[in-house]
């Protein structure tokens, strides 16, 4: 996994990234700072060990933590919130009257796991509000189970005291009966009384059993008549807990850049225009000859970078392109090359002029041929009439071509402008007399530069890659598409053109990114500009340095650290 690659697509779409983090934290700002705030208050509240009796409706009472798990359940049911409401809102002047179901809405219990504590909260658009609300509830609460266990308490002792009273009247009754029948005279009063002693026997223990139940009750009931209890209750928070303003604009912030990242990424697969040198060479098979930057300005000097801005880093590119021409030409003399491109606005007509120049820099003598008979621009790069030219040298056979160049500013470099546009310029271009005339000029010259009409609109680019030593294809970074691209090269290919390699024109850190800054920025005006300019601190330190190998050469020192400085 390449990740340049990522790098440049982000680096490309960073303004569409940049916005859409902008919009979604901006959007959230917004929408949070209009909302309304929302607070939270919690009461703590402690579960007990139920109390025990000796009965067996007490004796298989719930674990504290169980019971804690239902009373959570109870808190937020409606008849505690209707309680709370009525306790809170009865007496009026405490805002409006909320409704239960809503109430519920806004109220949460939390189990404190492996501890009997409950954590009671209630949400509310008023902090003194939310805190009133969840004191009241727990009050109400705790109020309602010692209700019910004092109901619960009563209800079982009210049992008791009815068994019991009804002991006592079996125990009366049986003990009557007893002294009644006297001292048994015959074996059936033996035994009438012996029945008579067992019932009473029965009846007191019974009776008995019941005092001690009661007993318990009554000390459980004087011991402890609720089991729940606030251990913390309720303050007016401070701060909400919604929305929060900073949390949501950095999270919408970053759901925006992912979201624009996506899009950029999805963007970037339905481009396919060719952005950088790998994408030639995995698309088309050919061989990068150069990278050239976007050319700023319009005018024919700023065209003719090579002349106006010869240390630029893109006249630096024309001259790896010539060097890669010379690397080409080991096996094969280059003496007629075409330059031309898929379609037309692609630079090729720069490039051809621009090429044209460095080769005349070097000592070689070079002519530039405007061979596009329908667009022609060479005359106005290099400011020359085209009231004569090509299209003349192939009207007129009996004017020498010679006749028809143009000297340039630049020495060894001669032009050959179009001409006037002739109604039909595929037949001029493949006639016998342009077979000629190229035959003259490689002998006037050691290199003759073609510019060519784009392969895609016309047929002349292939009449004359079939008559050219090598032909150059030029692409725009920003516009020309891959298919474009593959349909010249094959259009080339038919026609037997020897297809040298592409030059990528108008690369810009927008279309390609990581490639734009290895080809220019690493030894470009920014590096030269690294070099020139030095921190005051490092000044000092060569300084310093300077001063302790030879006090003599303080003051040398100082004018050439400081002039680097200035510079």
């Amino acid at each position: 996994m390449d990740l340049r690659k990522y790098w440049t697509v982000l680096w490309r779409w960073s303004w569409l990234i940049a916005l859409g983090t902008l919009l979604g934290a901006g959007a959230a700002f917004i929408v949070s700072r209009n909302m309304t705030p929302v607070y939270s208050a919690s009461a703590t509240l402690l579960v007990n060990q139920a109390p025990r009796s000796g009965l067996t409706d007490y004796s298989s009472i719930l674990t504290s933590q169980q019971l804690a798990k239902t009373y959570s359940e109870l808190l937020h049911k409606r008849p505690v919130l209707e309680a709370a409401i009525e306790k809170l809102y009865g007496l009026g002047g405490a805002g409006p009257v909320p409704d239960p179901a809503e109430l519920a809405r806004a109220v949460s219990v939390d189990l404190i796991r492996d501890t009997q504590l409950i954590v009671l909260n209630v949400e509310n658009t008023s902090p003194e509000r939310a805190a009133a609300l969840a004191n009241t509830i727990a009050e109400v609460f705790i109020a309602q189970n010692a209700a019910q266990q004092t109901s619960r308490f009563a209800s079982s002792k009210e049992s008791l005291s009815k068994e019991i009273a009804a002991v006592q009247a079996s125990l009366a009754q049986t003990q009557a009966a007893l002294d009644a029948l006297g001292e048994p005279d015959t074996p059936e009063e033996q035994a009438q009384k012996t029945q008579l002693e067992t019932s009473l026997a029965q009846y007191r223990s019974s009776y008995a059993n019941l005092l001690q139940s009661y007993e318990n009750i009554r000390a459980a009931e004087a011991q402890e008549l609720n089991n729940v209890s606030v251990v913390e209750p309720a303050v007016p928070p401070r701060a909400p807990i919604r929305p929060r303003v900073e949390l949501n604009t950095l999270l919408a912030g970053l759901v925006g850049m992912v979201l624009a990242g996506a899009v950029a990424y999805v963007f970037e697969y339905l481009d396919d225009t060719l952005k950088s040198p790998e994408d030639i060479s995995q698309r088309l098979g050919l061989w990068t000859l150069a990278a050239i930057g976007r050319i700023e300005g319009k005018t024919a000097q700023d065209r003719l970078v090579t002349l106006s801005a010869p240390r630029s880093p893109i006249a630096e590119a024309y001259r790896l392109l010539r060097t890669n021409f010379q690397f080409a030409a080991v096996d094969r003399p280059l003496r007629r090359i075409v330059v031309t491109s898929p379609g037309p606005g692609d630079g090729k007509s720069t490039t051809a002029a621009n090429l044209a120049v460095v080769f005349a820099q070097s000592g070689k003598s070079v002519i530039l041929v405007d061979a596009d008979l329908r667009r022609p621009q060479q005359h106005r790069i290099f400011q020359r009439t085209a009231s004569y030219g090509l299209s003349t040298a192939l009207v007129d056979a009996a004017t020498p071509v010679t006749s028809f160049l143009q000297p340039t500013d630049v020495p060894g470099l001669r032009l050959l402008t179009s001409g006037p546009i002739p109604p039909n310029p595929a037949e001029l271009l493949g006639s016998q007399r342009m077979a000629q005339l190229l035959q003259v000029l490689s002998q006037e010259a050691e290199m003759v530069i073609l510019d060519s009409p784009p392969v895609l609109s016309v047929a002349d680019a292939a009449i004359l890659a079939n008559a050219a030593d090598g032909v150059v294809l030029v692409a725009d970074a920003s516009r020309t598409r891959r298919e474009m691209a593959r349909r010249a090269k094959e259009s080339l290919e038919r026609a037997g053109a020897n297809l040298l390699g592409m030059v990528l024109n108008r690369m810009t850190r927008q279309t390609s990114g990581y490639y734009y800054y290895y080809y220019y920025d690493q030894s470009g005006e920014r590096s030269k500009r690294r070099r020139r300019q030095l921190p005051w601190w490092q000044v000092w330190r060569r300084l310093r340095k300077r001063l302790r190998r030879q006090p003599g050469e303080a003051t040398e020192a100082t004018e050439t650290l400081v002039g680097a400085n200035r510079a």
